[in-house]
């Protein structure tokens, strides 16, 4: 396998990919930790038929880069999930795993160093693929029902800062009128609406069920990350709606019309 980005320090072929299909090709990038107690161990498992599960790469805690499948091919990384209408995550993205034992295992901050070298990855990965900021994904907000990963803890910002992803300052926590699990009406699929407007899969329908509150969380995870709790409060809301004002584009452009893929 010949490396992709300038920066792989390591080869490492996984056997657990196959074409992209229907002709896609990656316009979004999709960042997961791994959730296991070493990157050693995370490379086996990613490495081994049996576990059916892959990355294009992995970045240790020290900033080492390990690719494991092509980023032409389709690496079994994201599992179900969708965005904007889209799903096979996996025919459509790029996957990069971040070791970091994760949230069952005391979640710890991410270091500089390995931070250093995803931004490198991602800046690179964006770049040679077009993706749009707003493609620019956590696990969690492909698959909110599944996942949690990279967590509130991972340097959004810090991306932003260097030209990758999207994001806006997230508004203060205050007081105020706020809709949580199990409440009813039209404000709640106003709310819906607008996660549904940014990428969440999330029903409009008016009642605050579950699939609203794990959108949610990732939403608070990604993108105000002071508080996460799946309570849609006044900071949450006022940081949704400045994140879908400062679009590049309208996400009702015709080209983001919800698309599927067998």
């Amino acid at each position: 396998m010949i490396p992709d980005h300038a920066g792989v320090d390591e080869i490492c072929p996984s056997p657990n990919h196959t074409e992209r299909r229907n002709g896609l090709r990656p316009d979004m990038l999709i960042l997961h930790y791994t959730g296991m107690g070493t990157g050693e161990a995370a490379m086996r498992w990613l490495c081994t038929p049996e576990s059916e599960v892959s990355c294009h790469y992995l970045v240790h805690e020290d900033g080492r880069i390990v690719q494991m499948v092509p980023e032409e091919r389709r690496a079994w990384h994201a599992g179900t999930g969708s965005w904007r209408g889209r799903d096979d995550i996996n025919s459509r993205s790029i996957g990069i795993e971040i070791v970091n034992v994760g949230h069952g295992n005391g979640y710890p901050d991410f270091p500089p160093a390995q931070i250093d070298a995803v931004t490198r990855l991602c800046a690179d990965c964006v770049a040679r693929w077009a993706i749009r900021p707003e493609f620019v994904l956590a696990h969690s907000d492909v698959a909110p029902a599944r996942k949690s990963d990279p967590g509130e803890k991972f340097p959004w910002l810090q991306l932003f800062s260097a030209g990758i992803g999207h994001a806006v300052d997230p508004a203060p926590l205050r007081g105020g009128r706020y809709f949580g699990l199990g409440d009813r009406g039209e404000p709640v699929a106003a709310y819906q609406s607008l996660l549904a407007a940014y990428g969440y899969g999330v029903p409009c329908d008016g009642t605050f069920d579950d699939a609203t509150r794990q959108a949610t969380v990732a939403f608070q995870r990604h993108f105000r990350q002071e508080r996460v709790d799946g309570i849609a409060d006044a900071s949450t809301i006022e940081t949704l709606h400045r994140l879908l004002t400062s679009l590049p584009r309208s996400p009702f452009d015709p080209d983001e019309s919800a698309t599927t893929s067998a």
